[in-house]
């Protein structure tokens, strides 16, 4: 009797039939997925969820931000705050010649005059200088109303009693007049006068530059007050 030859797949003891590679093959055809992610767990595939919402998450404040970066970059700039005026600021003003007297001065007093005048700020805190009318080497004057600065003339009489008040070792005498208050030295060679219009409160408050300019260019000299006298 001649053998059987085998075919290429055949029924096991189980009844299951090899395939050709040797893969066991179950009786009814059907084969099992190979696929590892459909053999994969349900835990597993929760796991993979989880990572893709975190992942999610993450991202979505990121683009926000991104978002809002841009947008910001095309809005238009907030507009910047007005300066606050400085307290230096000039005011406003004319710039009309102010009308002063200018009496003959000796040859020593005018020496010392122009010297003073050619040392006197451009403004004295927020008065700028303005123009006079007579003597720019004896006369100065700032503001609007002005406050002025004059140099040389008769030394004021006062009666002893009267205050004196050293700003910027300078000492002055103040005489209250119904427009301005004037201010007189009253221990220097050579007599300066300013004059404060009232609108400006504190009239001795305008003094220390003008005293410090006078410190350096006009001598000490003449009836020194007791009061002024260190």
């Amino acid at each position: 009797m001649d053998e059987m030859t085998t075919p290429s797949s055949a029924l096991d003891d189980d009844g299951a039939r090899d395939a050709a590679d040797g893969t066991p093959e179950p009786a009814d055809g059907n084969r099992e997925s190979t696929d590892p992610a459909a053999a994969a767990p349900a835990g597993r595939d929760r796991t993979m969820r989880g990572a893709a919402l975190l992942a999610t998450l993450i991202a979505l404040p990121i683009t926000l931000l991104v978002a809002v970066l841009a947008f910001s970059k095309l809005s238009p700039d907030a507009p910047a705050a007005a300066p606050t005026p400085s307290a230096t600021t000039a005011r406003a003003q004319s710039t009309t010649p102010v009308e002063m007297a200018a009496p003959a001065l000796a040859a020593r007093p005018a020496t010392v005059c122009r010297a003073l005048l050619s040392q006197l700020p451009a403004s004295i805190r927020d008065l700028a200088q303005r123009p006079v009318t007579a003597g720019p080497e004896q006369n100065a004057a700032y503001g609007d109303p002005a406050l002025t600065v004059a140099c040389g003339g008769t030394e004021p009489n006062f009666p002893s009693t009267d205050e004196v008040w050293t700003v910027n070792r300078v000492c002055w005498h103040l005489a209250e007049q119904a427009d301005a208050a004037v201010l007189s030295t009253v221990d220097r060679e050579t007599l300066i006068t300013v004059r404060v219009p009232r609108s400006y409160e504190q009239p001795l408050q305008w003094l220390p530059t003008i005293s410090s300019t006078i410190v350096a260019s006009v001598p000490s000299g003449g009836a020194i007050p007791s009061g002024c006298q260190r």
